[in-house]
């Protein structure tokens, strides 16, 4: 069975961080090694909430005690999000390259969570430096919004070209595949969302209908993730593994509404994580 590490946060109460990325990997048939950067009772859009941002030390320790029971050496990627502070993310380096050295070709899929469209930066100071500067560079997969995607590039995305130009420029920052997982451009189909993926050997472009929301939930870019992940590990193609991301994450955000909850409905979902009952058209753009 194919192992993932995934380093994130951890709320007791909803569904982001590893509380969005470990059940759907698990539910996809990998073996999960969490690691949690902080604990929270709940993530902090609802503008309160109680916990610890753990430091370095403490993720260094759990991560060698894993590597203690020979589990890095299984290990065949690492993924990463909301970090808490940038101090954390040397920890978080040191973590991926123990796993390399141990399992030589496992990838790291660096999750770049920062800010989001109109909320801006919702992260600690440093941490965007850090992931422009250290993460990206480290990756072999990253993951960000269009928020993420123009802060890592210094480009203002309007439209397909700017995001492919944009993409290529982070690509050109060190990772093999970008997946930018939310975007919006002015010449859309109406009241859809897309999803651009971007690789040396092309270009694919996925629009699914948005589903309304209000509050929109968060996580879901956790989720994307890891589901993207999960299955660019089992397939090897990333066309399909956005292609059932982009399904399942819709599927999620389905049965999100019908529960009418703030959070996202993931155990409600969890047949249509692993067989989403939706598929939409993936259209290769370059």
């Amino acid at each position: 069975m194919r192992t993932i590490l995934s380093i994130q946060s951890h709320v007791a109460f909803g569904h982001v961080g590893n509380r969005a990325a470990v059940f759907p990997l698990e539910r996809l048939g990998f073996e999960t090694i969490a690691v949690n950067t902080v604990q929270f009772s709940n993530h902090t859009g609802y503008g309160s909430w109680t916990g610890t941002v753990f430091p370095p030390e403490h993720i260094a320790e759990i991560v060698r005690g894993v590597e203690a029971r020979g589990a890095l050496a299984r290990t065949d990627a690492v993924l990463s999000g909301y970090m808490g502070d940038a101090l954390l993310g040397e920890a978080v380096l040191d973590a991926v390259a123990k796993v390399r050295a141990a399992r030589p070709g496992a990838i790291y899929c660096c999750d770049p969570v920062m800010g989001d469209v109109g909320r801006g930066f919702f992260v600690r100071p440093g941490i965007p430096d850090f992931m422009r500067d250290r993460a990206v560079p480290a990756a072999d997969v990253v993951t960000p919004n269009q928020f993420e995607l123009e802060f890592l590039t210094g480009a203002a995305v309007t439209d397909l070209d700017g995001a492919l130009r944009a993409a290529a420029a982070a690509r050109a920052l060190g990772p093999r595949i970008v997946l930018v997982t939310s975007l919006a451009r002015a010449e859309a189909e109406p009241d859809t969302i897309e999803m651009l993926l971007d690789t040396a050997e092309g270009s694919w472009l996925v629009a699914t209908p948005i589903v309304p929301l209000d509050p929109l939930p968060n996580g879901a870019g956790d989720a994307v993730a890891a589901l993207f992940l999960a299955k660019l590990l089992e397939t090897g193609e990333p066309p399909a593994a956005l292609s059932h991301a982009a399904a399942a994450i819709w599927a999620v955000f389905d049965e999100t509404r019908r529960a009418g909850t703030r959070e996202l409905a993931l155990v409600a979902a969890q047949d249509r994580l692993v067989r989403p009952d939706r598929a939409f058209p993936v259209a290769r753009v370059r």
